[in-house]
């Protein structure tokens, strides 16, 4: 899997769970740390440790290495280390907080139009 095919499949679980807001940043030649971010935010911690949790597993199970996990236990910011994609999981208030997408406003942006997205 590549990292555009990884970083769909990272929006599919993410909305599976009832993400909100869910971005990918396309990276490739503006950062060195990964080729694509994805970013999403929950309403509550249990929501952003339930979409963190289920990214991780998913992944794991697909034979992707989770090179790393920071931030569950807070559930505030869950980074989620792929490699070729770094996942952000946010709470809704730090979302705004950090504002991600406009720190890296010059990265192409691809919205996930999923169901949970729709009336948001």
């Amino acid at each position: 899997m590549n990292g555009k095919e990884l970083a769909n499949f990272v929006m599919e679980i993410a909305d599976d769970k009832r993400a909100l807001d869910i971005v990918t940043l396309d990276m490739r030649g503006i950062s060195v740390m990964s080729d694509f971010f994805v970013i999403c935010h929950g309403n509550s911690d249990r929501q952003v440790q339930s979409i963190a949790r289920d990214i991780r597993d998913s992944v794991h199970k697909s034979g992707i290495n989770v090179r790393r996990m920071e931030g569950f236990d807070t559930a505030r910011w869950v980074l989620i280390d792929l490699g070729d994609v770094i996942v952000h999981v946010f709470h809704k208030d730090d979302r705004e907080y950090y504002q991600l997408e406009k720190l890296w406003g010059d990265a192409p942006r691809e919205a996930f139009e999923g169901e949970s997205n729709l009336n948001v």
